[in-house]
């Protein structure tokens, strides 16, 4: 692996290493089926009869409806023709990077996750970070961006972009002309990440583009969908860029979607937060003793960063010694799209694994970071 492998090439790597290292390195949760998740999966042969004899738009207005209802979006264009199924929100993120003007300037979160840049650099449009800060601070870019992506909540941070700031963005990008686009990706994760967004963009007047996932809800195996709806304001050809990528989305899969989410409503939701917060909490302990600290304590989504000190190793050295270990993480550098030198002193690991995983991956990384300390 070189110095300029991205974040997927990493997480790749983790799931094809042969010799059975820990993988806590892509946010998809790989934990183990809760058992109201067993009797949903127990149902799939159903699925497939019912997929058979159900016309897809019926099946795919419910899945749609039962989602985004779970994830309080109840003002989102359902049955409108305006929320398109796709195999993954990585998907939906191209076929917007393909709608949107080549050459054009849009504004993207930064840290994010680094597929974001990657996929819009490659369509040939001009990027300039946005940082935390100044979405904070309502510093909204002007022209020439002509759209702005925020992540909510963001990928690493955990960063939920609060109402009042998205209604602020909303009302500058009207006065402006500009598109707000919204991976929202791990919005089910997170209650306050939960407010109504479509309502809010539609009330300013706004011309929006929201990407949703399953993913990173529900340990299903790649068996997911990525939601990318929009506005009826926009004049993109979306709906070109998705027919040129896909047919449709499997109505089994969104049928197991629409039994998932009404689980999450139903308890799901909170025996997922309960074991990612029992995960946060042991990361927490084992790396406290050596001096080392959660970098957002206040994160709710199901990964967490390690902020390392000026001092002592880098997260480059600390992942190459984790992976001589055994156990996968996410050096940060590649979040930090725009400055990779920003993201130098921070690790990420995925808690959406099983207790024993997490717990001997940050024993691990507890030792590996005193002893990499004693020989810098």
């Amino acid at each position: 692996m070189t110095e300029l492998a991205n974040l997927t090439t990493m997480e790749v790597d983790a799931l094809s290493d042969l010799e059975g290292g820990l993988n806590l390195t892509d946010g998809h949760a790989r934990l183990d089926l809760s058992a109201e998740q067993v009797a949903i999966v127990a149902r799939i042969p159903e699925m497939f009869t019912a997929a058979t004899r159900s016309p897809f738009p019926a099946i795919e207005t419910a899945a749609h409806r039962a989602f985004l209802d779970a994830i309080g979006q109840h003002s989102a264009p359902v049955g409108s023709g305006r929320i398109l199924s796709c195999y993954s929100s990585t998907l939906a993120t191209d076929i917007v990077a393909r709608a949107l003007p080549a050459g054009a300037t849009i504004a993207v979160l930064h840290p994010t996750f680094d597929n974001i840049a990657d996929l819009f650099t490659t369509r040939g449009l001009r990027l300039v970070p946005l940082t935390e800060e100044a979405m904070l601070d309502r510093a909204w870019p002007g022209p020439p961006v002509s759209a702005v992506v925020l992540t909510h909540p963001n990928n690493p941070t955990g960063l939920v972009t609060p109402e009042g700031h998205l209604r602020s963005l909303a009302e500058h990008a009207v006065r402006h002309g500009q598109t707000v686009i919204i991976d929202a990706s791990f919005r089910g994760q997170v209650r306050e990440a939960q407010y109504d967004t479509y309502a809010v963009l539609d009330a300013a007047g706004a011309d929006w583009i929201t990407i949703e996932d399953t993913g990173k809800l529900w340990p299903t195996h790649e068996l997911k969908i990525g939601l990318l709806a929009y506005s009826e304001r926009t004049r993109l050809p979306i709906e070109r860029a998705f027919s040129e990528s896909l047919l449709a989305a499997s109505p089994v899969v969104l049928q197991l979607v629409e039994a998932l989410a009404r689980d999450w409503v139903n308890g799901g939701y909170e025996r997922a937060r309960d074991l990612v917060e029992r995960n946060r909490d042991t990361v927490r302990a084992a790396i406290e003793p050596i001096g080392l600290c959660l970098a957002d304590p206040g994160s709710r989504i199901s990964v967490a960063r390690i902020g390392l000190p000026q001092d002592g190793p880098d997260s480059s050295l600390l992942y190459k010694d984790m992976l001589e270990r055994g156990v996968h993480v996410l050096p940060c550098a590649p979040f930090h799209w725009a400055a990779p030198e920003d993201g130098l002193r921070f690790v990420r690991l995925s808690l959406a694994r099983p207790y024993d995983t997490v717990r001997r991956a940050a024993t691990t990384l507890a030792e590996a970071y005193r002893e990499l300390s004693a020989t810098v």
